[in-house]
């Protein structure tokens, strides 16, 4: 089935771009704000917990589009830490179906990121140092294990693992989790997925010369190279519903480090060619360095504009923007030039989870509360004469001092 992505018009009823509706094969959601996938290392044992229900839950209240959970490991090796979310084995569906459940209740389209570390895993979370597991790690119970890789090269100095190299048989093997993993987020209800091919994990240690020094397969040739994202792609896509959209993630740093364009969309269009209808555009997001020890992101993290409008025309594949986008107005303005398709909101929707609720109202496209919780908005709107042209005051001027502090933005 092909996607039916719908094209944007010049904007919704109510005079804006980013409410309205977004088609991708037979799913629709009901604006264009994404919250993107964030870690929250919360899981026992890759189990999903309340945590994650009333943290995701309380996007959907804010009125966001999509909602996408953190990336979930589709092997125990592959996750960040100890944490982090799984659909390695059937007993952890049910906890991720509650998740699914309360976004669809609650107005959001249920999505899931799947993903695998790599050599980057056995990690610890954030507020213990987030760097490589420790022998005073394991004293606490939470020890490390065995990285894997495209090669035995390491992430870097200073005792981080040398991954076990990956066998041809266990590459394979691999790509196999992928696809059990994409029919698990299915039996649990998430309605749009998305594979991690970016940020140094386990695809982009594949893709990247400096990564993968194999000479199999799977190693060598850009198409050799390219060789397991493609097979990821197909196993994911045969596993995952033909009626719901599939979405790839991947990093525009890339460009930086002597990757041409023309050879990014090489790989986007085979990608496309087995089912992906989606590219989430991320700038850089959590990569510290590309992907091992070696060049430094050259950019900021901003959204890059320009480069995901180039992607749009070479491939005619739908782009999600993600990067810093935390002004509705910069939001507007990227959709109407043209140079993304979805908004994704990640940190700032941590400061804010009802960023885009506020966004429509900044927007001047809020009747009645309307995106708003109906238990909300009946006691928001009583108030709205008295309430409303202060906030409106306040998010004007917040927008301005923004749209005035962001360049290279098309209007």
């Amino acid at each position: 089935m092909p996607p039916s992505g719908v094209p944007l018009q010049e904007a919704d009823a109510h005079g804006t771009a980013l409410f309205q509706p977004y088609k991708a094969r037979d799913v629709v959601a009901r604006n264009r704000v994404v919250i993107a996938p964030m870690q929250q290392y919360s899981a026992v044992d890759g189990h999903a917990t309340d945590w994650h229900v009333a943290h995701l839950g309380r996007f959907a209240l804010g009125g966001a589009g999509i909602v996408f959970v953190e990336s979930t490991a589709v092997e125990a090796r592959g996750r960040n830490a100890h944490g982090d979310t799984g659909l390695w084995k059937d007993s952890q569906i049910e906890p991720l179906r509650r998740v699914a459940k309360v976004l669809k209740d609650n107005g959001a389209v249920p999505a899931i990121q799947l993903g695998h570390t790599g050599r980057k895993g056995a990690l610890q979370a954030p507020w213990a140092g987030h760097s490589h597991l420790n022998a005073d790690d394991a004293a606490r119970g939470e020890a490390a294990w065995q990285v894997v890789g495209p090669s035995a090269l390491p992430v870097g100095d200073g005792g981080w693992q040398v991954p076990h190299a990956l066998s041809t048989a266990e590459v394979k093997e691999l790509v196999k989790a992928w696809g059990e993993a994409a029919h698990r987020a299915a039996q649990a209800g998430f309605e749009m997925l998305e594979v991690h091919g970016a940020h140094g994990y386990l695809i982009h240690q594949f893709l990247s010369p400096v990564a993968n020094v194999r000479t199999d397969e799977y190693g060598g040739s850009i198409k050799n190279r390219h060789r397991f994202a493609l097979e990821v792609a197909e196993a994911v896509r045969a596993q995952w519903p033909a009626h719901l959209p599939l979405f790839w993630r991947i990093s525009l740093a890339d460009l930086d480090h002597e990757l041409s364009m023309d050879e990014l969309v090489d790989l986007l269009m085979g990608l496309k060619a087995r089912g992906v209808d989606v590219i989430d555009c991320s700038s850089g997001g959590g990569i510290s360095n590309y992907p091992t020890d070696g060049p430094r992101v050259a950019r900021g993290l901003e959204y890059r504009a320009n480069d995901g409008q180039r992607i749009k025309a070479m491939t005619g594949m739908d782009v999600m923007a993600v990067g810093l986008i935390i002004d509705p107005h910069l939001a507007e303005a990227i959709l109407k030039a043209g140079q993304a398709d979805l908004i994704a909101i990640g940190r700032e929707a941590l400061f804010n989870p009802n960023w885009a609720v506020h966004a429509q109202m900044s927007l001047g496209a809020n009747p009645d509360y309307a995106l708003w919780p109906r238990q909300h908005g009946s006691y928001l709107a009583k108030r709205a004469g008295m309430a409303d042209p202060l906030r409106n005051t306040v998010l004007q001027r917040d927008a301005s001092r923004m749209l005035a502090s962001t360049p290279g933005v098309t209007a």
